[in-house]
This record gives C-alpha cells, structure tokens and sequence, in this order.
C-alpha cells in the first residue's frame, strides 16, 4: 500500500478535521473531546511558524492520518529544542504502519529545524498508543493524575519524551 507523506496546507483543513470527528467520536483515544472544525484548523495551520507543522499521510486518494509538531513554549527560546508530538490515524488505517511513517517524517522534519526532544501526552488507557510510542524510543517520564476530563470521567495521562 503506496502512502505519501506530506505537510498539510490550508486546503487541507476540512480533511483533518474529518479525522478530528472519527477519533474525538471515539472518546477513548485523544485528549480532545470535541473535532476541531475545518474553520479552526485552517487558523492553526496557518498560525504555526516555519519550524511546526502538520503532516498528512494520504493512502488511496485521501487523507488517512496526521501527525502535528509544536513548539513546547513560544514564551520563551530556552524551549525551542522540544517539540510536542500528536498522532491521529482513522480507525479504519491504523496498524498499518502509518503513524510510523509519519513520525518517520516528523522526525526527520524535527531533526532538521532544530529539536533535540519531542514529548507526548498519552491517555493511561491508550496502551495501543503507549507501545507505538515506546517502538519508537520514547520513555515514560511520568503520571499526570487526572488530566483529561471526558462526559465527567477523569483519566491520568503517561507523559513520554524522545531525544532525537
């Protein structure tokens, strides 16, 4: 299965945000509990500076996935060598390589404007994605208690980080 990475534009807001709705539907995935709209996320992509972005993973004609790169902190420069990581793949496409393909992008994206480190923050029940994230070197740093609050139910997140 032929997959093309790439960084997303603009126009490619109403597709992410499709893959928003599917995973945020889920509720047990992401973070987030409502999709961004097309309109918000075409204000995040164009809002993100030359070192951040978004990169798609298109398979059959579409949009199958996404992997964002942020600054840690925009406040101030001593956190400009880390990165924050975020990986959303439509149920339908995941376990088939394509989160590795993307943070494969991302990575080397990362490497060659600077970071040092990326760290992500993983829902506690997600063990799916803690593997994934393991299999591509990241540690768990540690537990934040009660982090994400969902339809009144609280989950800890595991906090994880990769030196490049």
């Amino acid at each position: 299965m032929p997959v093309t990475i790439r960084r997303a534009a603009s126009g490619d807001a109403e597709a992410i945000s499709a893959i928003w709705e599917a995973v945020c539907a889920e509720r047990i995935y992401t973070a987030v509990s409502r999709p961004f709209t097309p309109e918000q996320e075409r204000e995040y992509i164009t809002s993100l500076s030359d070192r951040e972005g978004i990169f798609l993973a298109e398979a059959e004609g579409r949009v199958v996935g996404f992997q964002s790169l942020d600054l840690w902190a925009r406040y101030t420069d001593s956190f400009d060598h880390v990165g924050v990581l975020g990986t959303f793949v439509l149920p339908e496409w995941r376990g088939r390589g394509i989160g590795r393909r993307l943070a494969e992008h991302t990575f080397d994206f990362a490497r060659a404007n600077g970071y040092e480190k990326v760290v992500i923050y993983v829902r506690a029940g997600n063990t799916g994605a803690q593997a994934f994230y393991r299999g591509l070197g990241f540690v768990a740093k540690g537990v934040l208690a009660q982090q994400v609050k969902i339809d009144g139910q609280y989950e800890d997140e595991i906090f994880m980080e990769l030196l490049l």
